[in-house]
């Protein structure tokens, strides 16, 4: 971010003052250590794996910097630190309970992971020496290796068995996790290196000496070799995909694609990364491809990729079975990160020329040596939706909604649902849309919500959050968390009562085998009877409104949520929507 974020005024639960001096433990260096990497806020599910590091944290630090969030479930912890990452570019850490903790935790793990989400992740054990175990529960709360249950979709981990090890298992941790590609990172600490008692807190080292590397520049004569290729390209497509939310590199985005008079595309799968409304934005971002995007890739004959969400599968998508005829330029460094035990890496993309580069760092490079092209602008097509149905609430109708309350109100969408078409809401700022989980697994919408909430907090953008019932009811309870904390949010539940998505799964395997489609709810729909959804949210301190089941409903609905929030508050309301998707 070129300005960053101010921390954010939250409920603090202030620890009584204890008496000055006396023992110290090694979880006392530990929390130490966070403090001086700047570690703002740390997410947890208490438990006694991390109990010394718990108290380091209250009774040595005061419950600040660091400061602990109450988590109702190890899930949330982790992606409350995703998402505050997403809306602030700041790490933040979480804690996570033992063997059972870690376990809890592991698809908001690959989740991070497969975002390229740093996440600095701390775990604990119980005592390694067996003879220093309580009966029972420390023995199944002790386990050899722990870190690999998540070790395929972690940039490192681990087991530190000293508080010097510890402090430096930090210090390289936080410079892994930032390094790009980034991702999360694992530090188990054993029980006993938290409780014992130690001399004197070991000297912290300068931490700026161990910060995270410079971006890696390309070299000038392949700068030069793209820059000739995109000048003299005669129908160039852009392709923006996982960047920063650095203003500064958006704009860069925006006068590349000007010079160039280029087709630009952008993924609903990622961050906003080029504005939706823009001329040269030609087609929707959707789940899918849609028909304008698969006719500009085709009719390309340069194709610049930035660090494209799975290029490979896109083109697969625009040329089906035949060569893929343009000239291909990547620009990624993500094959950094490719591993074996995960297949986030897709499909293999032809590549041309392909600059190992994050694309912040290279898009002023081309900037400043490609010619401007004078041509006549890419068309535009798929935004010309029917108008929505006026009997009947609709994704399309709440994106009307949507687009006549905030007009003029700076937000940012946190989370969409599956079936969002792009041109519901334009996307004009880097922090219009923080882009989807990662990892696609349901449950993770609120858990993000709250801690890009956390992140916007004092900034003057609403956060706001469209997801399904299913990804709602999963993960609510995290909006305890915001409640308690006094962090507003905007959440719309797209409450089609089902696991719609599934429905059509369901209806292909049917209509393949030759069976019935109509079964295709059964095992789906979420009724008989209703959720109370918006009884869920009040229950935990925000205000819930619904179920609103009228178009007439439901402008008042969302103007009442959106000023109590802009008035601090937390609300949620219960959007009956009719199952559906438009576009392709």
């Amino acid at each position: 971010m070129n300005q960053p974020l101010p921390d954010p005024d939250i409920v603090h639960d202030t620890p009584e003052a204890g008496s000055a001096g006396g023992a110290l433990f090694g979880s006392d260096a530990i929390a130490q250590t966070l403090r001086a990497l700047g570690v703002p806020f740390i997410a947890l599910n208490p438990g006694a794996s991390y109990r010394g590091l718990h108290d380091s944290l209250v009774n040595h630090l005061g419950n600040r910097a660091p400061q602990m969030l109450l988590c109702l479930h190890d899930e949330h912890a982790v992606h409350i630190a995703q998402g505050y990452w997403k809306a602030s570019e700041r790490l933040m850490a979480a804690a996570l309970h033992s063997n059972v903790g870690l376990m809890h935790a592991t698809m908001p793990v690959f989740d991070a992971w497969c975002d390229r989400t740093p996440v600095l992740i701390l775990g604990a054990n119980g005592p390694w020496d067996a003879a220093r175990r309580r009966p029972w529960i420390d023995w199944i709360h002790t386990c050899a290796d722990q870190a690999a249950l998540v070790r395929d979709f972690t940039k490192w981990d681990n087991q530190p068995a000293s508080v010097p090890a510890a402090v430096e298992a930090l210090l390289r941790a936080r410079q892994i996790a930032l390094t790009a590609p980034r991702g999360p990172v694992y530090v188990n600490l054993d029980v006993s290196l938290q409780e014992d008692p130690i001399a004197a807190l070991p000297p912290l080292p300068d931490v700026t000496r161990f910060a995270p590397p410079q971006p890696v520049h390309p070299s000038q004569a392949l700068i030069d070799e793209v820059a000739s290729l995109l000048s003299g390209a005669r129908s160039p497509v852009l392709l923006c995909g996982r960047v920063s939310r650095d203003v500064t590199a958006w704009h860069a985005r925006v006068a590349l694609a000007e010079k160039l008079q280029m087709a630009t595309l952008t993924s609903i799968k990622l961050a906003a990364a080029f504005p939706t409304d823009h001329r040269l934005h030609v087609a929707p971002p959707g789940n899918r491809l849609g028909a304008g995007a698969r006719k500009a890739l085709r009719d390309a004959d340069v194709i610049l990729s930035l660090d494209w969400l799975d290029l490979g599968g896109t083109l697969q998508q625009a040329f089906g079975k035949d060569p893929v005829s343009a000239k291909v330029v990547q620009i990624s460094c993500d094959q950094h990160l490719h591993r074996g035990w995960s297949m986030d890496y897709h499909v293999l993309p032809p590549v041309d020329l392909h600059l190992m580069c994050e694309p912040d760092v290279a898009v002023p490079l081309l900037l400043e040596r490609v010619r401007a092209r004078s041509v006549p602008p890419p068309e535009r097509s798929g935004y010309d939706l029917p108008p929505p149905p006026a009997d009947k609430v609709t994704l399309q109708g709440l994106g009307a909604v949507l687009r006549a309350v905030l007009a003029g109100v700076d937000h940012c969408f946190t989370r969409l649902p599956l079936g969002w078409h792009g041109s519901y809401t334009p996307l004009t700022h880097p922090l219009s849309f923080i882009g989807a989980d990662g990892g696609a697994g349901v449950g993770a919408g609120p858990g993000i919500t709250v801690g890009a909430a956390l992140a916007l907090k004092g900034s003057g953008r609403v956060p706001i959050a469209l997801m399904g019932d299913g990804d709602y009811m999963m993960g609510s309870s995290a909006l305890w968390t915001a409640a308690h904390y006094k962090i507003p949010a905007l959440v719309i539940v797209c409450n089609n009562r089902s696991y719609f998505n599934d429905e059509l799964h369901q209806e292909q395997v049917a209509l393949k085998r030759g069976r019935p489609k109509q079964n295709a709810w059964i095992g789906q729909r979420i009724g008989d009877p209703d959720i109370d959804l918006a009884g869920i949210a009040r229950a935990q301190g925000a205000l819930g409104i619904g179920p609103v089941e009228t178009p007439a409903a439901l402008r008042p609905a969302v103007e009442q949520g959106l000023a109590h929030v802009r008035a601090g508050g937390l609300c949620v309301i219960d959007v009956r929507v009719q199952p559906g998707y438009d576009g392709e």
